[in-house]
């Protein structure tokens, strides 16, 4: 029995990226998937973009984890499966899920940066493998759960950063993830922009701090204080990952 997909997209200001992304996604969904767009007050055409391609497109406060669980909440297909705006899925991506066995199952997808870095490739396999060592999984690497297991354990904690880390460290009590492949292509744009090294330095000194019991509101400020471009916060947004 195939599984029935429903792919959950928070927004905010994203016009131009699912103008890409939806109807890519589109061809390689069955008829039976879904995709929904839960919208946090967009002022741009998002709406009318999503709108087009979308069989859902739903409105809510902002926040990722609280936009997330909104659309989980109204999904009707047994796999949930997280994607950001500006994710960069693969066409073999659905076909990987539309297969996986039934139950309580949760995973991510492998990843790598967009761009000719010579630090990329590095950093993207330590992401990898960072995942497979301890069971976490970010927002950037495509996160599916099933439906019911998420419900059971709550779905994403609202917190403004970090949501997916938390989210991994509750499904992990019901098994380890799944690490599947095609790799998702990470917008490696913030790395160019304030400097790989730096970046990477910055992520790490985050995860270090959350693990040690730092509020997560700080760490959020922290993250945007050295990240200050003018955009939008990623609970807002759905940005970068601390990956």
């Amino acid at each position: 029995m195939t599984r029935r997909l429903s792919v959950v997209i928070p927004v905010l200001n994203e016009a131009p990226r699912l103008r890409w992304l939806l109807p890519k996604l589109r061809r390689h969904l069955w008829d039976q998937d879904e995709i929904i767009v839960v919208d946090g007050a967009s002022t741009d055409e998002t709406v009318s973009v999503a709108e087009e391609v979308a069989d859902k497109v739903l409105h809510c406060d902002r926040g990722r984890a609280r936009q997330m669980n909104f659309g989980a909440e109204r999904a009707c297909g047994d796999l949930l499966w997280f994607l950001h705006a500006d994710s960069g899925m693969r066409r073999g991506q659905p076909a990987a899920l539309r297969y996986l066995p039934e139950g309580p199952l949760w995973g991510r997808f492998d990843v790598r940066l967009k761009g000719r870095h010579p630090l990329f490739p590095i950093i993207g396999g330590a992401m990898n493998l960072r995942s497979r060592w301890t069971g976490i999984a970010t927002g950037d690497q495509g996160i599916f759960v099933d439906r019911l297991l998420f419900l059971d354990v709550g779905g994403f904690p609202l917190q403004p950063l970090m949501e997916d880390v938390a989210l991994s460290a509750c499904l992990r009590r019901h098994g380890k993830p799944l690490c599947l492949r095609p790799r998702m292509v990470v917008d490696s744009r913030r790395w160019q922009q304030h400097g790989v090294l730096r970046t990477v330095w910055l992520m790490w000194r985050l995860r270090w701090r959350y693990w040690r019991g730092a509020d997560p509101a700080e760490l959020h400020r922290i993250y945007y204080r050295d990240h200050d471009d003018g955009e939008a916060a990623p609970e807002r947004e759905g940005g970068r990952d601390p990956g």
